[in-house]
């Protein structure tokens, strides 16, 4: 991934060499180093300005509309090869040549940048070969779900791929909440912290820190949604309201809350579960156990068994505001 004080050093060396080259240009054709050097300053500052305008341009982008602009060139130049324009003057030749290469160029790059990769095998047939043997796009990764702490262990399961990427400003807001006077919020943003680095050390991981250039006073959610575009990944996250803003601008995102609802287990009566019991119930002989998703189970006539594990059977269940809970008796050893 990109590196921003390699870029920044970059985007300096490169004035530098400019200011030298148009010391030299001026010194041998003007006599005048000054002047060659103020010119080449304002040539390299003028690119590095043009290189801070394209920073939203992916290199997909570029390859697609590099690929229309020769298909563009290469139907301007069989045009312009046919003699069509053989009995016109020199000059208006040379005027109506520029315009049909110009037209045909933007048109080819328009309709490149416009078009996806499935237009592209059509012309190029191993694109789509290519495509298929790739992985998975890597997964953005927001704050919450780094603390959350569930993200190592769904990681080693391998459904969600191994290629993550931290943005740096994710890495910023983590470390401020590991500086924070609270000390829960403190205790939150370290274990987090040390999540990231158990993960960086395992070598089935791959963990990125991308160094983003984005804008430094926008909102962290808005700048995960273009970061993602910027490199295609997809956002894990568990907040809903991220992930709703994601999908509606046309990010692939991966909702843990949705997953885990998604993997409830579907009881229904009569079903059989084994079941630790941790806690007494509302009534005098009713224990409490939960299973692994956190799903409440009142067990009638087992107050006695708390602290053990029993065999027990769905009696009923009810739907409540906080979700489904469930009745069940004890399963008599046969």
């Amino acid at each position: 991934m990109n590196s921003g004080p390699t870029i920044q050093l970059l985007r300096m060396l490169f004035v530098a060499f400019t200011a030298y080259l148009g010391c030299q240009i001026g010194l041998h054709m003007w006599d005048s180093p000054r002047l060659g050097t103020s010119g080449g300053i304002a040539f390299g500052l003028a690119i590095v300005l043009a290189d801070r305008c394209l920073k939203g341009l992916s290199l997909r982008m570029f390859s697609s509309s590099t690929f229309g602009l020769l298909l563009g060139f290469i139907a301007a130049r069989l045009l312009l090869a046919s003699n069509l324009l053989a009995e016109t003057p020199d000059r208006e030749q040379w005027l109506i040549s520029l315009a049909v290469y110009s037209t045909f160029s933007y048109i080819g790059m328009m309709l490149a940048m416009r078009g996806n990769r499935d237009e592209f095998a059509l012309i190029i047939p191993f694109i789509r070969f290519r495509e298929q043997e790739q992985a998975d796009p890597p997964v953005l990764v927001d704050s919450n779900i780094i603390i959350d702490g569930r993200l190592p262990d769904l990681a080693t399961t391998g459904f969600i791929g191994s290629a993550f990427i931290i943005p740096r400003f994710v890495l910023e807001e983590l470390q401020t909440l590991a500086d924070s006077h609270d000390p829960a919020k403190r205790e939150k943003g370290r274990l987090a912290l040390n999540r990231l680095q158990e993960m960086q050390k395992t070598p089935t991981f791959t963990i990125s820190i991308h160094e983003t250039d984005l804008d430094a006073f926008g909102a962290v959610d808005s700048k995960l949604v273009q970061l993602a575009k910027m490199t295609g990944a997809r956002i894990l996250s568990n907040d809903s309201n991220l992930c709703t803003i994601a999908r509606l601008q046309g990010v692939r995102t991966l909702n843990l809350n949705e997953l885990c609802k998604a993997l409830r287990p579907q009881l229904t009566a009569g079903d059989e579960v084994e079941l630790t019991l941790s806690k007494e119930g509302r009534d005098a002989h009713q224990a409490v156990g939960y299973l692994r998703d956190g799903t409440m189970i009142v067990v009638n006539h087992a107050r006695m068994h708390i602290g053990h594990t029993v065999r027990i059977s769905i009696s009923s269940v009810l739907q409540t505001s906080a979700g489904r809970l469930f009745f069940a008796e004890l399963q008599k050893a046969a």
